[in-house]
């Protein structure tokens, strides 16, 4: 299949305060965006790609002169591939709070002109849906063929249907749930823990400081990636091998440490750790993982997921994987229950494959042939 080839991002300023979710607005904001394809006469062909907690705008394609710079769904988006960019206009949004180019918390506060840090407004799933339907007004988009995303990007997709539902003919929502469990709270207060008690922190005002908290930034990615991966992909991959190489069989030499590496895994992790902390922004991950923890639109229905679907017209796609266990396959079938419900068009497919919750960024030939398919008829439907 082609490349996209070298891609640029775009910017566009607002000066519209954008009214959150909280109570509180974001003023003087600018959003990062990528587009590939071309927008068709009609304009009817447009496609939102929302991105999940550390990914970007930067979908697909790669920057002129840098190395492995390849969007995060360069496997999905592009000339010939499910996602077809011959035949659809592709958008990727970088959302407020983020740190890849978006308005955040490293941005000066337009009253004091020093970073935002901490003041930077706590955003929701609902915060950024309303910040991408202001860029499609500025682009002149009425309606969308289509929204997808995975995890994060998921229930981004789920809150167009239900904020904006004459705006998209088409939500695809991708190993995502309807709102996070205890046990993910949890461990998403386990990562922000981490962070705020690393001494760089500094109340989240680390830049005054010259400082970034690698230390609490290693250990929540540490954790978070442990929920991405399978046990079976854990197991396949790692085992018990050990750092020189003997694995776990009998007599296997350690190094009775408690504190230097000894098991691959460990060394895994810390690698995924350490490249985390260079690239990523601290209370960009708070606000995120708190976003996470929010979105839950039933609760404004008295927890009824029934009742908060109602006003949805899209058609709906969700798909799941049976080694997600951190938003598992029972997760999506509750919004397919919701739906159907409403007697709302939906379909829903749960693919057994063995990566886990990071299978939705991969390549697996059903998965893949499953979104062909979706686009195929969204591209016939819409003229593409």
């Amino acid at each position: 299949m082609k490349s996209l080839g070298p891609v640029r991002p775009q910017s566009r300023h607002f000066s519209e305060p954008l009214p959150l979710q909280s109570g509180a607005k974001l003023r003087d904001y600018t959003l990062v965006y990528e587009t590939y394809g071309t927008l068709n006469a009609a304009r009817s062909n447009a496609v939102l790609v929302c991105h999940a907690l550390n990914a970007s705008h930067h979908v697909a394609g790669h920057y002129a002169g840098e190395d492995r710079s390849e969007g995060w769904w360069d496997n999905l988006v592009g000339p010939g591939k499910p996602l077809d960019t011959d035949r659809f206009f592709v958008i990727g949004v970088n959302n407020p709070g983020s740190c890849f180019g978006s308005t955040g918390p490293m941005h000066p506060h337009p009253d004091t002109g020093r970073p935002y840090g901490a003041d930077f407004p706590v955003m929701t799933v609902e915060d950024w849906v309303d910040a991408q339907a202001r860029l499609f007004d500025t682009l002149g988009i009425v309606q969308l063929a289509a929204v997808v995303g995975g995890s994060l990007g998921g229930m981004q997709a789920l809150g167009w249907a239900l904020r904006h539902p004459q705006r998209l003919r088409h939500c695809i929502a991708i190993a995502t749930a309807p709102n996070l469990s205890a046990q993910n709270i949890a461990f998403n207060e386990v990562a922000r823990r981490a962070i705020v008690t690393d001494p760089d922190f500094h109340g989240g005002h680390f830049y005054a400081h010259g400082v970034v908290p690698k230390r609490g930034l290693r250990v929540a990615r540490m954790i978070g990636h442990i929920t991405y991966l399978s046990d079976d992909v854990m197991a396949s991959r790692f085992g018990r091998l050990t750092r020189n190489g003997n694995g776990d069989a009998q007599g296997a030499p350690y190094a009775y440490s408690t504190q230097d590496v000894e098991f691959e895994i460990e060394s895994y992790l810390r690698y995924q750790g350490d490249k985390f902390s260079d690239y990523f922004d601290a209370n960009t991950y708070l606000l995120i993982t708190r976003a996470l923890d929010y979105f839950d639109p039933a609760r404004e229905h008295g927890g009824d997921l029934t009742a908060a679907f109602a006003r949805a017209r899209c058609k709906f796609l969700l798909v799941s994987f049976t080694t997600d266990w951190r938003f598992s396959p029972a997760r999506s079938r509750e919004i397919v229950k919701a739906l159907l419900d409403n007697k709302h068009e939906v379909s829903y497919a749960e693919i057994d494959a063995p990566h886990g919750h990071d299978a939705f960024l991969l390549d697996d030939a059903r998965y893949h042939a499953l979104l062909q398919a979706r686009f195929d008829n969204i591209g016939r439907e819409v003229g593409a």
